[in-house]
């Protein structure tokens, strides 16, 4: 472990023992951990009657509701859950929620989806959004790799299924991530976590609270995660894929009266692991030829062996620097003001996201690539204003929101020794020399300024006593200036160093080496700007069977916003880049979705279940085509023609008494492309000739399709089936002198086949895997120590697969956490 981080560890213990107490932190709801991840999140025990059902009040609808009266789908996890399974970021709560799916080969290479949609596999692009909305405190994060950070004194996280447009926002045609912190408390009180396991794992939490004044509160977070990596690199002699997070926020709040409230937060978070290796995971057939794929390609390094050719060894070569320091934080301001029937709300917020990458992308401990960095630097500001209104038969939330993002991109690529040799033919005696591509050097300046602009409604008409109707709209602008700047330098024959470029009339334009380089990378300019104006609606049915049994039915139409291409564009044959495929349309979306809430057995049971059908237009996505003009091949986002997902859903939670609870989550999810005619073909039918018709599939030299028609295939990321289920049970206890409970609980999950590339291979398919967590415990009112152990069969599996670029055939692997076991200790006074 870095000493920057084991001091920062050390700070963290050393606040938990000043925190001393120990006890499980509790919830409003007052909840055993297990039963938290139904809908309801709760199973509470009321001592005078039983074991029953707490309400649990989420702000789905930018209001206060209890869960089960709110007619979306909607799922709740609490305090307890996230601690006692140990999901303390975005990524773990996966295998509590069947229906997320969290996709990361770095954070800026992060991919949220819920129900199958949100963001398609390949191209990272700043100049395209998620479909996932991620909130925290009600701060909209644009990018997503500022929001994979340690959860700091997380309250609750409601994760919103289906189009959220009306009151979330332009980009959240998939759903949204709504996640509250715990606020300052007016009685002083505090906190302390301290966890321990192998590989290292070390990890410090700690929160106090209490009162400066009468009408001033305010609280103080601090977590700490250290790890290190469960891939060893050969070449380095290091382990890397390391956890080193650090989290710090603070926030006052300001009373001066009973209907006023000022609220103020910062929050600072680093990230800076030995990061990111993706390890070899196989080697599939293409159509290049035989002589430029892997086997052939490695067999030009005499000596050279990949460290294994078992993932599950879970060792690499990689020979470039790697890195990943992501920095992020900023400053909100919260003002809530009780004005006659209603509440005024308004939230500032300023944020920062500074993106340090070091990459190995040719996957191998060959000198082909010595540098893929692209470092960003990101200033986002939001501005929303709501009003609240409560009536007894009407109610309504109706705001303004403002929106603006400055992304700067200094990118550099960079070729070695060994690029020549991988990169060329074979048949071309260039192909011999190392001098023709080494230092082949692309230095990129990419920018983007993004300005959103929207105003919102939505109604809600008790139109009887147990019947609502709630319609909602958002109209929404959006303006995006873009700039794709890529200069690319190489060594001519002559030994000067040049320009590569495109254009015909460039100096050396037809020098040999220059004409090699030109293949693998040249310099491109352009400018580009999209603006459109868009509206969101729905109408959400609510109806009251009975006092614990809600029927709902929803017809939404929302949009995400469209974009530009800022990793580059295909050239037309006069070497200018194509600016008509530079713009990427919006996605539109049609959504319908029914469900009940029911609560059962004098509400010891909570059962939720929901049917769903999303159609989207001009899904945005990774695809090839041929630009009108030009004789080469690339890949850069535009529009699928339609997509659908459809399923069914359920969460259920039992407590029967207060010793025992049990929950079960379920989704069965079809997720296809419709109509998608020119997608990125797979390795198998990739790499070969541009002549007709096209090879067999994985037959080296055969001609291969310019693109692919995926339509009927199923969309990647998204299993058919998925579950969560688990339980827990304590028995009454007395451990040195004092009187508490021992318990044991059990969580688990499974996932069902699915494919890992944007167009279905028969190399990158992962098999359906199932996770099995233990942990057993003593707590009592105050304190809470317990022994964990996390995908305890010690399952082997991987989180993706990709295709490496240049058809070569290699695979890589995104490897997860093998078996984790470690020791919890809690305090809270």
């Amino acid at each position: 472990m870095a000493r920057g981080a084991t001091n920062r560890l050390m700070t963290t213990a050393g606040l938990a023992a000043l925190l001393c107490a120990t006890t499980t932190t509790a919830l409003a709801q007052a909840t055993t951990p297990s039963a938290q991840t139904a809908a309801s999140d709760v199973a509470a025990v009321d001592e005078a009657e039983g074991p029953s059902v707490s309400e649990v009040t989420v702000t789905a609808r930018r209001r206060s509701e209890n869960v089960q009266e709110v007619p979306i789908a909607v799922s709740v996890v609490g305090a307890n859950t996230l601690e006692a399974q140990g999901a303390y970021n975005i990524n773990r709560l996966t295998q509590l929620q069947p229906t997320l799916q969290f996709y990361s080969t770095n954070p800026r290479n992060t991919f949220i989806n819920i129900r199958g949609i949100g963001a398609p596999f390949g191209l990272t692009n700043d100049g395209f959004e998620q479909g996932v909305g991620i909130y925290i405190d009600q701060v909209y994060y644009n990018r997503i790799a500022s929001a994979t950070l340690d959860f700091v004194d997380v309250e609750q996280v409601e994760v919103l299924r289906g189009p959220q447009g009306t009151l979330y926002g332009k980009n959240t045609t998939a759903g949204a991530i709504n996640i509250t912190t715990r606020p300052p408390s007016f009685e002083f009180e505090g906190k302390a976590e301290v966890s321990l396991g192998n590989y290292g794992f070390k990890q410090g939490k700690a929160s106090v609270s209490g009162p400066l004044s009468e009408t001033v509160a305010a609280r103080l977070s601090v977590s700490n995660t250290d790890r290190r990596g469960t891939i060893y690199n050969v070449a380095t002699n290091q382990h890397v894929n390391s956890q080193d997070n650090l989290g710090v926020r603070a926030t006052v709040l300001w009373q001066p009266s009973d209907d006023l409230n000022f609220t103020l937060t910062g929050d600072y978070n680093l990230q800076n692991p030995i990061c990111c290796a993706q390890i070899y995971a196989r080697v599939g057939t293409t159509q290049r030829a035989l002589n430029r794929q892997y086997a052939a390609l490695t067999a030009r390094f005499p000596g050279y062996r990949v460290p294994s050719t078992n993932p599950f060894d879970r060792l690499t070569d990689l020979d470039a620097p790697i890195a990943a320091r992501n920095e992020h934080g900023g400053v909100s301001g919260k003002v809530e003001w009780d004005v006659g029937p209603g509440t005024l709300t308004s939230v500032t917020a300023w944020r920062y996201w500074d993106w340090g990458p070091k990459n190995d992308r040719d996957f191998t401990g060959l000198p082909v690539y010595t540098k893929v960095n692209n470092p960003t630097k990101q200033d986002q500001y939001t501005q929303e204003f709501r009003y609240n209104y409560d009536g007894e038969t009407l109610n309504f939330v109706a705001g303004l929101f403002a929106f603006h993002q400055k992304i700067r991109t200094s990118g550099v690529q960079q070729t070695g020794t060994a690029a020549s040799a991988w990169l060329l033919a074979p048949t071309s005696a260039l192909s011999n020399n190392p001098a023709v591509l080494n230092n082949l050097l692309a230095e990129n300046d990419i920018r983007l300024d993004n300005t959103s602009l929207a105003a919102f409604g939505k109604v809600n008409w008790k139109v009887s006593d147990r019947f609502t109707v709630s319609p909602g709209i958002r109209i929404n602008y959006d303006k995006k200036e873009g700039l794709y700047d890529s200069v690319v330098t190489g060594t001519a024959s002559t030994g000067a160093r040049v320009r590569v470029s495109n254009d015909p009339t460039s100096p050396l334009f037809t020098d040999p080496w220059v004409a090699a380089q030109r293949g693998v990378q040249a310099s491109k300019f352009f400018e580009v700007d999209f603006s459109d104006w868009n509206v969101s609606y729905d109408i959400n049915l609510a109806y009251e069977i009975t006092d614990d049994i809600n029927a709902y039915a929803t017809y939404a139409r929302s949009f995400k916003t469209g974009g530009v291409n800022l990793n580059g564009v295909p050239n037309l044959a006069s070497g200018l880049p194509a600016l008509e495929v530079a713009k990427i349309d919006p996605e539109k979306v049609n959504h319908f979705e029914a469900g009940l809430k029911t609560q059962l057995w004098d509400r010891r049971a909570t059962f939720n279940v929901s049917a769903f059908y999303t159609d989207i237009k001009d899904f945005q996505a990774s695809v090839i085509s041929n630009i009108s003009g030009s004789n080469v091949l690339r890949g850069y986002l535009a529009n699928a023609d339609k997509a659908r997902s459809k399923g069914v859903e359920f969460d259920l939670s039992v407590q029967p008494s207060e010793r025992f609870s049990v929950y079960a989550s379920g989704a069965y999810t079809d997720a296809k492309w419709i109509k998608f005619v020119d997608a990125p073909c797979p390795p198998e039918l990739a790499g070969g000739g541009t002549g007709t018709p096209p090879g067999p599939p994985a037959t080296p030299g055969a001609n291969s399709p310019a693109n692919c028609d995926v339509s009927g295939q199923r969309m990647p990321g998204i299993s058919k089936w998925a579950f969560s289920w688990g339980a827990e049970y304590n028995v009454p206890a007395t451990l040195l002198g004092r009187e508490g409970e021992v318990y044991a609980g059990y969580d688990a999950n499974y996932r069902s086949k699915f494919s890992s590339n944007a167009s279905r291979s028969i190399y990158t398919d992962i098999d359906s895997y199932s996770l099995h967590n233990f942990r057993v415990g003593f707590r009592t009112d105050e304190f809470n120590i317990f022994g964990w152990v996390r995908n305890a069969f010690d399952e082997e599996y991987f989180e993706s697969l990709a295709v490496t670029p240049g058809n070569t055939g290699l695979i890589s692997a995104q490897m997860p956490d093998p078996r984790t076991w470690g020791l919890t200790l809690k305090a809270e006074f």
